[in-house]
């Protein structure tokens, strides 16, 4: 057995390697009669690069349901980034904090076990090094966004079949663990960094495993800043040997993480085809956050980004629709700016502006970054101007005057009369370090669009970007409409089927199971 093991696993590596003259003869090759055949190694290749593919599709989901409720309802209310434009999701929609069961839910009953089973069939598939830590830094970039959203996981104790009802991990354990998964995995990518795979079976890097190295260096940046706060001295360390690896993190837009879509991309069907004609309808449009934000800049982004408005009766211009509001009609609401994504838009799961600005707040926190905090801040910026293809940014840089704007809605219906953010762009050595850390994690969010999640948590953990409360709390009491949510409810079928793990974890969550309760790495 463990000789075909062996012969298996050579059998893989040989299929699935694409260095030269890895898979051009085996035809030649004499038959072992101990050996798996030629159609043998050709279905586990096959199953392997469907597998990976699999897994990759987990992280920003590309199903398109499971993408709206994660990424637009969710992610992009929570995180500033779009606002609900169908009156259908009134009285039940994150935005206004009272959602149903079925909507908390998707994020852990269908991620979890996805990001399980299919990183298991890898690894019940071969043995090589390579695609199994892959399969790790996958499965770690979707896992984080879970205990992210909610706090303690089942995560350690999860099964080979994915079923959740395990017990539940504390927060801090399972950043633990990640970083202890992602650590491995850079070992041992870094020792096979020449070994590249069939690109068809990678549809984020097309099969080059220095550039899976980089993202996992890259996203245990991003994990060590968001425990910043609760574990300042393990996030230190953290965050310094990702940057000092040999490989190093990412520092280039030709190295973001960004996956291919094998059908047309969700966000498009969302925001563009939903609930109604094709370019005329969809779900969700931008919100006011982020485009008051832009708008106050008067940020060269905002054309390569998103669509002006198309009202009859105001000054057209980039009008976001403002978010936790009494919906209104669909004609109405789809008269705000939307999101400029194409049917084969790649989806993003990180970029380099956003490593830049990590690499800014460790060094603004007096970390080893190698650079200054002013240097990476200034490097994230380009960087992000750099990817949406635009110009002006050295003007964009050097304005110290420009202030986010007070959101008026053109229909005059629901305009914020609270207080702006007076945050400026221009670096201020001189400036406080709160004021450079919300200077950071401004540009740091304008940069990461669409990624809602990330940025609810950055907004957690620091309060910035401020945003505006929404205009209608439907939580009775429960959420504050300052702070916002913070976390969201677990899934009622854990208190009914996995009880006792369940009365665990809310022990671990140090506070009731509703969206009040902070997670760890926010306290």
């Amino acid at each position: 057995m463990k000789q075909m093991k062996n012969i298996l696993s050579l059998a893989l590596l040989a299929t699935l390697l694409s260095t030269t003259g890895c898979t051009n003869g085996y035809e030649d090759f004499n038959q072992d009669p101990y050996a798996v055949t030629k159609e043998e190694m050709q279905r586990n290749a096959y199953s392997l690069g469907a597998a990976l593919i699999n897994l990759e599709n987990w992280v920003i989901p590309t199903d398109v349901n499971t993408n709206q409720f994660t990424e637009c309802l969710c992610g992009g209310s929570y995180g500033g980034y779009l606002a609900d434009s169908n009156p259908g999701f009134l009285g039940k929609n994150f935005a206004q904090y009272n959602t149903a069961n079925n909507w908390d839910r998707v994020l852990f009953t269908d991620f979890i076990p996805k990001l399980f089973i299919h990183s298991n069939e890898i690894y019940n598939i071969t043995e090589e090094a390579v695609p199994r830590s892959i399969a790790q830094i996958i499965k770690v970039a979707g896992i984080h966004r879970v205990t992210d959203a909610y706090g303690p996981i089942p995560y350690s104790k999860v099964g080979a079949d994915g079923k959740i009802t395990a017990p539940y991990d504390s927060q801090e354990e399972v950043y633990n663990r990640m970083f202890a998964q992602l650590d491995s995995a850079i070992t041992a990518l870094t020792l096979n960094r020449t070994n590249d795979f069939k690109p068809e079976a990678d549809h984020v890097y097309g099969g080059k495993v220095e550039k899976w190295i980089k993202f996992a260096n890259s996203l245990k940046l991003r994990l060590a800043i968001h425990i910043s706060k609760a574990a300042p001295a393990k996030a230190k360390q953290m965050a310094e040997e990702a940057v000092s690896q040999m490989v190093g993190v990412i520092t280039s837009n030709s190295d973001n993480a960004e996956l291919s879509v094998s059908n047309t991309n969700p966000f498009y069907v969302v925001m563009h085809e939903y609930n109604g004609v094709k370019d005329n309808q969809g779900d969700s449009r931008v919100s006011a956050d982020i485009l008051s934000y832009m708008n106050g800049y008067n940020d060269p982004r905002r054309d390569a980004m998103f669509t002006q408005s198309k009202f009859t009766n105001a000054t057209n211009g980039f009008h976001g629709l403002r978010s936790g509001i009494n919906i209104p009609d669909q004609a109405i609401s789809n008269l705000y700016s939307n999101y400029k994504v194409t049917t084969d838009s790649k989806l993003l799961w990180m970029n380099a502006a956003e490593v830049a600005f990590l690499r800014a707040e460790g060094a603004l926190r007096g970390w080893s970054m190698g650079g200054s905090a002013k240097d990476f801040y200034e490097q994230g910026i380009r960087l992000s101007f750099e990817q949406w293809g635009v110009k002006g940014v050295e003007n964009f840089l050097s304005d110290r005057t420009s202030t986010p704007l007070l959101y008026t809605d053109p229909t005059g219906s629901n305009s914020f009369s609270g207080t702006a953010s007076t945050i400026t762009i221009a670096w201020d050595d001189a400036a406080s370090m709160n004021t450079n850390l919300e200077r950071i994690i401004t540009q740091k969010w304008l940069a990461n669009f669409p990624l809602g999640l990330e940025s609810w948590t950055e907004y957690r953990r620091t309060g910035f970007p401020k945003l505006m409360p929404a205009a209608v709390n439907n939580s009775g009491g429960i959420v504050d409409s300052e702070r916002g949510a913070r976390r969201l409810y677990y899934p009622q079928e854990e208190r009914l089927n996995n009880s006792a793990n369940y009365n665990e974890a809310i022990k671990l969550l140090g506070g009731p199971n509703t969206m009040a309760t902070d997670v760890w790495l926010a306290k």
